[in-house]
């Protein structure tokens, strides 16, 4: 029907009478009602457009097939019409129910689509007008497209984002088929402005709640093999499977099946042997697109994987064996896990040396195991076996696991205790010993403990209780039995928590210590038949009665009893009645308890005098002239400290000739140390008691300062108390390590001086108690902490498989010293497990302990110790930096307790030392403590250079002053040329100056030798002068060498004497002076002119050293090629040769010397520069000491002496005639020693050096003559 009719036809039923009757087919019909409900009108040939009227809808069977019709106009408002079969039988519209197509609930369907235009920030903002406008522009196209989808509410654009512009929006509609969707996509760009750019084929959507995805098993256990799957209401070839967002592929692990049927799709993905690793997020992913629409399932499951984690009833267990209450009621093992699995599956496995075997039962969640008990296969020496007991539970489904549970098998042990004494009673003082033995030899641990009233303590005294297995046995030994020691003790063997005992009563009876008996008089003279008190006192804190007696020379005597405040001292008035003569005696008290048990006070020396030389006599005591007398440290009112005063007897009076009495606080240290050391719980009470040592050390600095006594004393108490293991606590080694640093300052220098000179060495004994507290520190969480307490410095460690393979510590002092110990790896995996290793750093005891003869402790002190015992070598690296620099001869030292009959001392046995520019590497091959020895560069065992410099100087010096006698006392015969004249004058400057520079070194070395410290004003001085007169020495040589090539070369030319004198000053004093300030002016400011250790140019810092040697070298070089030329001149002179016999003579005597001179003095610092290389050889050092030193002697002999014109000028002077010069040409001349003639002036000398001769008249038995002479090939330069 053509549209045009539709709305007449409409309008004709609606206006149409009703009801009306018809008959059809002979039936009669009324028709009450006519509705128009579906409008269908032609699309094509075989195509219609049908749509619904209002108030009705398509069944929901046509539903998923609506496809809209292509629309003629964009008017939005046109009613929706969806293809329909020509001719349209129906279905037809429906009057709206909930049921039908659209009608029901919508859901919301997101999607996304891609504008191919630039992404612009304002589109991530919901307030800009770009946004509202895209928002805006694209919902109406949205609205317009999808209106038509069945029960379609709205489209929203939800957001933009980039690349390019993606645009989120939501569909509110009913249900849609994939190509309603895909149909309503189409027709979107026909409802937007083209500038939108929007591609067609970039609709997706995603559909994330209709898959059923679904896991097997539930629970998920590792070991498992887990089964996903995923199924859609719809058919789709591709699906994708994903953990987290990584794409899974079929492999080892992974399996994937698809099936597709008519209208579902699924997909399995099993996951073989799942690991906990493997738990996560999981997705599957159906695909369907076209050209226009993209339609994504996608679901995802987070699946768990756990252990299979069993839980035990017990983990350990301890069963005694010989237990009646066990026997009969047999432990119960189990094992079961949190949760009930169906295919859950069990069993036990039994592994031991006892195998004792059970019952096994099975529940929904646990296995449970009976142990049978029976003492007959659980044998006493088996006690403390473990038997391991493994359950397994297996889930079904691939997992297993397993736990096992270790019984302990015990038996209750038999102990026994005795003592060492026959009685359980023992007196104060006296030692003895308990045994505890053990039938069970497998026990972990003994204890002793002392039960004292309603108090028990332990004993954790380790160096009295030695335990042992084999046989089963504990030994406590007591040196020293005190009222602590008085009790019930307790052993016990302990086996896991089984403990099994034995005890014993002991009775600790009161009896004086020996140390606690005051004597009085200690030394005493005494006179014959004068009566002598003679006293013992004890603290009259002391309640119990003793016997006590005086024993005289083996005579015992009754004695009475005073009772003081502080003391109960016994009393015996002893007068001495054999006085044949004069002798000693000894005396002392005896006490003796009620069991008899007794102890004899130190000894009282009696001397016995005769009367008439008594020269002293008062309160004090008795003596003679020179006697002494020694006496406790008591006060008038009877209270009294450790220590004594000796009095000498001089001029009739006592002198206090030394005070050795203790101060208050000190005598209270010392009486609480030995208690300390004698108590059951040492190590317990350690640590409170090194608090209060040290808090008292530092109130009684200046009581010890100024006290060899008191500070002897504190010295003691640390050797005392080093003994006892301490706990490697910061706060206790810090107290330990700061009384030792009190007593090691700067202060008591004078203190130790006087210590030193006693029998016992005491800084030897302190040395030796720190080595010991540092062996016996007890780990405590397996560290040893790091401890200063300014001179001393404490680190260590713990041997353990976690900590470095070796042990490498480095302390820094005060004084910016280092020093660092290195044990090697080898060394370390020698040591057992938990061994400790701690390093104890010095920077003053060193200096404390007595000196090696002039030998310095010359850096650290390092004590290393290692807590095994050890008895095979032990290698260990230490690295000392020098205190001083200018102390030589490095030795590595040790020291060695049992040196000096046990004295001690330095010792070098087993160290090697390897000397470096700054610092010293020792390697030992033991442990204890060391440092490193130097000496003075020059000690009084001088070495064998030192001999050669010396010697070689004093011959130098003496050869040099001979040197200018003899060019004085010849000038006048000498100096008859220009050539001769000059020739004279670098010899005599050369010598001068080579004098000068030795004296100037001469003078250094006595102040080095002599220890002095020398300022470095001095040090700069010399220096300098030493630097400049060395120069002079070579350039005076090149002056030489210049006038012999002057000579030679430029023949045809003519120079006066004052030119050339000019020229050789200038060249002699003014560029060695050039040099010399320069060097000083460029280096002095930065401090590196003169060298730290000896005062010579520097060379390492500034390398000023080569402001002589460059010269040197230089000027050797250039008289080198001077020589050659003479030597080819001589040998072939030319025609031009000008000079006579007397010139050709000088030039002669001056080539020699340059040729001679030259080489020796080049060679001599050639040598010089090589000891300057660092590790050269000793040879390089003895060869350049011994040239240099007779340099002096070279200039004699080879510049003077072999001078055949200064020989016969010696002759001359020392002849009785004058003899014509003619006369003393003789070629039978032999050169002899000449007889230095001292009448001649030597107030010339002065003028000789600087050339002022006076005027001379040179006579000559050779005419002058200006023409050459050839010179004879025969010539020889040395002759």
């Amino acid at each position: 029907m053509d549209s045009s009719f539709l709305e007449p036809v409409k309008e004709y039923f609606r206006k149409l009478s009703l009801p009306v009757s018809t008959n059809i087919s002979n039936v009669e019909m009324t028709v009450s009602n006519i509705n128009i409900t579906t409008v269908c009108l032609p699309s094509g040939e075989n195509k219609s457009c049908c749509s619904c009227e209002n108030g009705y809808a398509w069944p929901s069977a046509v539903c998923s097939d609506l496809i809209t019709c292509p629309s003629v106009s964009l008017a939005p408002d046109l009613p929706c019409s969806y293809m329909m079969e020509k001719p349209f039988h129906g279905p037809y519209c429906e009057p709206q129910t909930e049921d039908l197509c659209g009608m029901g609930e919508p859901i919301i369907m997101n999607m996304s689509v891609r504008l191919d235009t630039d992404f612009w920030d304002d589109l991530r903002d919901s307030s800009s007008e770009l946004y509202k406008k895209y928002k805006a522009d694209l919902e109406k196209a949205f609205n317009a497209s999808y209106r038509c989808l069945p029960g379609f509410v709205s489209a929203t654009v939800t957001g933009f984002r980039p690349g390019s512009v993606f645009v989120n929006y939501e569909v509110k509609a009913g249900a849609a088929s994939f190509d309603q969707i895909a149909n309503s996509n189409k027709i979107v760009p026909q409802f937007l402005d083209a500038l939108y750019r929007l591609d067609q084929t970039t609709f997706t959507m995603k559909i994330t709640d209709q898959t059923n995805f679904t896991v097997s098993p539930v629970d998920i256990f590792e070991g498992d093999t887990v089964r996903l799957t995923c199924q859609i209401n719809s058919t789709s070839q591709n699906v994708t499977w994903y953990y987290f967002d990584q794409i899974i592929s079929t492999g080892f692990q992974y399996l994937i099946e698809r099936n597709i049927s008519t209208k579902t799709s699924w997909s399995t993905l099993e996951i073989i042997n799942i690991t906990v690793k493997d738990s996560g997020t999981y997705g599957c992913s159906f695909t369907n697109s076209n050209h226009f629409h993209t339609l994504i399932y996608k679901a995802t499951k987070t699946i768990a994987v756990s252990l299979l984690y069993i839980t035990p009833n017990v983990n350990d267990i301890d069963v005694i064996c010989n237990s009646p209450e066990m026997q009969t009621n047999s432990p119960l093992l189990s094992c079961c896990i949190d949760r009930c699995l169906p295919s859950l599956t069990g069993d036990w496995k039994v592994n031991g040396a006892l195998s004792i075997t059970g019952v096994s039962s099975f529940s929904e969640n646990c296995t449970e195991y009976k142990l049978n008990i029976n003492e007959s296969v659980c044998p006493p020496e088996m006690s403390g076996t473990v038997t391991t007991y493994t359950c397994e539970l297996r889930t079904g489904h691939g997992a297993k696991h397993s736990q096992t549970i270790r019984v302990t098998y015990l038996q209750t042990a038999h102990v026994t205790i005795s003592s060492s004494t026959k009685t359980l009673s023992i007196s104060e003082g006296y030692p003895f010993n308990l045994t505890c033995e053990s039938d069970m030899s497998n026990y972990d641990s003994i204890s002793w403990k002392i039960q004292s009233g309603t108090s028990t303590k332990t004993v954790d005294c380790d160096m009295c209780i030695n335990n042992s297995k084999f046989p089963a046995m504990s030994v406590l030994t007591v040196r020293t039995a005190t009222q602590d020691w008085n009790g019930t003790y307790i052993c016990t063997f302990s086996q896991k928590y089984l403990e099994s005992s034995a005890n014993v009563t002991i009775k600790v009876i009161s009896l004086p210590l020996k140390q606690n008996i005051l004597i009085k008089p200690i030394a005493t003279s005494i006179p014959c038949k004068v009566q002598q008190a003679l006293e013992c006192c004890i603290s009259a804190n002391t309640v119990d009665h003793y016997k006590v007696t005086f024993v005289v020379q083996e005579n015992e005597f009754q004695v009475g009893k005073k009772i003081g405040r502080n003391l109960v001292c016994y009393v015996y008035n002893y007068i001495e009645t054999e006085c044949s003569k004069e002798k000693k005696l000894m005396a002392y008290c005896k006490f003796i308890n009620y069991i008899g048990e007794k102890v004899n006070s130190e000894n009282i020396s009696l001397h016995l005098i005769p009367d008439k030389e008594v020269s002293c006599s008062d309160s004090i005591g008795i003596g003679i002239e020179g006697a002494t007398l020694i006496k406790p440290c008591c006060t008038s009112d009877n209270s009294c400290t450790r220590g004594n005063i000796t009095y000498k007897c001089s001029n009739k009076a006592w002198k206090v000739q030394r005070n050795d009495c203790l101060s208050e606080q000190i005598s209270s240290l010392l009486t609480c140390a030995e208690s300390l050391v004698n108590s059951p719980n040492a190590k317990a009470n350690l640590s409170e008691y090194l608090a209060k040592l040290k808090e008292k050390t530092e109130n009684a600095k200046n009581t010890i300062n100024t006290s060899p006594a008191n500070l002897g004393a504190i010295v003691t108490i640390l050797h005392m108390v080093s003994s006892i293991p301490a706990y490697a606590e910061e706060f206790t080694i810090q107290n330990f390590l700061s009384t030792v640093d009190f007593i090691v300052a700067d202060s008591t220098t004078e203190v130790w001086e006087d210590l030193n000179k006693e029998e016992i060495l005491k800084s030897s004994l302190l040395l030796q108690s720190v080595e010991k507290f540092s062996l016996h520190l007890q780990p405590v969480n397996n560290t040893i902490p790091p401890v200063s307490a300014n001179s001393l410095q404490l680190q260590g460690t713990v041997v353990t498989e976690n900590n470095n393979p070796y042990y490498n510590k480095t302390f820094h002092s005060t004084e910016n010293l280092t020093a660092s110990v290195l044990i090697g790896e080898n060394e370390i995996q020698t040591l057992p497990q938990n061994s400790t290793i701690v390093s104890v750093m010095y920077s003053k005891l060193g200096h404390i302990l007595p000196r090696n003869g002039t030998q310095y402790v010359n850096g650290l002190l390092i004590t290393t110790t290692v807590s095994s015992n050890r008895s095979q070598k032990f290698n260990i690296n230490m690295t000392f930096a020098k205190k001083n620099s200018s102390l030589k001869m490095p030795q590595c030292v040790f020291w060695n307790f049992t040196l000096n009959n046990h004295r001690a001392g330095w010792d070098t046995h087993g160290c090697t030392p390897t000397e470096a520019e700054d610092h010293v590497i020792c390697s030992c091959s033991h442990l204890t403590s060391f440092s490193i020895l130097m000496s003075p560069d020059k000690f009084s065992q001088v070495i064998f250079e030192d001999y050669i410099t010396y010697i070689g100087l004093a011959i130098s010096i003496l050869s040099l002053v001979a040197c200018i006698i003899i060019e004085s006392l010849v000038w006048k015969y000498v100096t008859n040329n220009t050539t001769s004249y000059m020739r004279h004058i670098c010899i005599l400057n050369i010598a001068t100056s080579l004098l000068i520079a030795d004296i100037w070194f001469i003078v250094t070395a006595s102040i080095n030798d002599q220890n002095q410290q020398m300022s470095r004003g001095i040090c700069f001085v010399a220096t300098f002068f030493i630097h400049l007169f060395y120069l002079c020495v070579f350039f005076w040589m090149l002056s030489l060498g210049l006038i012999l090539f002057y000579r030679l070369v430029f023949i045809l030319h003519n120079t006066s004497k004052t030119a050339q004198k000019a020229v050789a000053f200038c060249l002699g004093y003014g560029c060695p002076f050039v040099i010399a300030v320069i060097t000083i002016t460029v280096t002095l400011p930065r401090n590196s002119y003169t060298r730290k250790d000896v005062c010579w140019l520097n060379w390492k810092d500034s390398k000023a050293l080569l402001a002589f040697v460059i010269p040197a070298l230089i000027i050797v070089a250039m008289n080198l090629f001077i020589t050659a030329v003479v030597i080819i001149k001589i040998l072939r002179p030319t025609i031009g040769d000008r000079s006579n016999r007397q010139e050709r003579n000088s030039l002669f005597q001056i080539g020699k010397s340059v040729a001679i001179l030259t080489p020796l003095l080049g060679l001599t610092w050639g040598f010089g520069l090589a000891t300057i290389i660092k590790n050269s050889h000793r040879a390089f050092h003895i060869l350049f000491a011994l040239l240099n030193a007779l340099q002096g002697l070279f200039i004699l002999v080879f510049g003077t002496l072999w001078d055949k014109k200064i020989q016969e000028a010696l002759l001359k002077r020392n002849s009785m005639s004058k003899w014509s010069s003619q006369q003393t040409k003789s070629s039978s001349l032999i050169l002899v020693t000449p007889m230095l003639a001292m009448s001649y002036p030597f107030s010339r000398t002065f003028n000789n050096l600087c050339g002022k001769t006076g005027k001379y008249r040179v006579s000559s038995s050779e005419p002058s003559s200006s023409s050459s002479e050839n010179t004879s090939k025969s010539y020889s330069l040395l002759n």
